[in-house]
């Protein structure tokens, strides 16, 4: 694009480009701009402390159960406020909020934050303060999402608040690959898209360029089974090709040798 256009484009994972916007807006979420993101390690000792410190028996209550709680509710953009009560039952006997607080205080007080918090503060901030979100609303004037049926839900509603002013929003993806939902992907992100985004325009990358007409036809007729998904078609200008074949195999090391 040439020397014009140097720190105009923001190029980045979600994380971190929000990241990248806690540095500069880290006094709205408690923290200071050099704060530090801790590792899953540094998260669980903090975790067992605090547990051990509420007189709760660790191994009853592991800090690895608690942590896993804490990442979904943040992929979910939800503070300890907005847990609902089966929220707040699925640890320790109906104190996931207090100690889902309790971390949150104990992290802003060692000016840290985990990897949760990186799109969780932002998107506070979005909420608390409009001249902030006016400012990126006004600098993101056309924004590009690659892998968009992977997002979980802090990232659809961070791009949602995002892009509401121009809608200059393009995204890239295919609910049929779909597959991280066990970390917070939600594949109804990409199917409500034109929902969210009235006006939409759709285009279906159907052709294929890498399998044969026997492996599309039998990856389409599996995934035909989906309910929630946007209908399409497959093809190739690929020729030729066996014939899928089914092996039963009895654990992942068999099917290794037999692939």
């Amino acid at each position: 694009l040439g020397p014009g256009a140097e720190g105009i484009p923001w190029l980045g994972t979600f994380h971190s480009i929000c990241a990248k916007m806690l540095r500069r807006h880290a006094e709205l979420a408690g923290l200071e701009s050099n704060y530090t993101i801790i590792d899953p390690d540094d998260q669980q000792r903090l975790l067992k402390q605090l547990i051990v410190e509420a007189g709760e028996d660790e191994k009853r209550w592991p800090a690895r159960q608690l942590a896993g709680l804490i990442d979904r509710w943040k992929n979910r953009g939800l503070n300890p406020g907005d847990l609902d009560p089966a929220d707040n039952e699925a640890f320790a006997n109906g104190r996931g909020r207090e100690f889902y607080a309790a971390y949150q205080d104990r992290l802003k007080a060692l000016n840290a934050c985990d990897f949760g918090d990186l799109m969780l503060h932002i998107l506070n901030i979005f909420r608390q303060h409009p001249d902030v979100l006016a400012e990126y609303q006004e600098r993101f004037r056309y924004i590009l999402v690659d892998e968009y049926q992977d997002t979980n839900a802090v990232q659809y509603l961070w791009l949602r608040l995002l892009a509401q002013t121009r809608k200059n929003i393009c995204v890239v993806g295919d609910d049929d690959q779909s597959i991280y939902s066990w970390r917070g992907a939600e594949v109804a992100n990409i199917l409500r898209f034109e929902k969210d985004f009235p006006g939409a325009h759709v285009v279906r990358l159907e052709q294929n360029y890498r399998s044969t007409p026997h492996i599309l036809g039998a990856a389409s007729g599996l995934i035909r089974a989906n309910s929630d998904r946007h209908e399409k078609t497959l093809w190739t200008e690929v020729n030729g090709g066996d014939k899928v074949r089914v092996i039963g195999v009895w654990d992942a090391p068999e099917e290794a040798r037999k692939v």
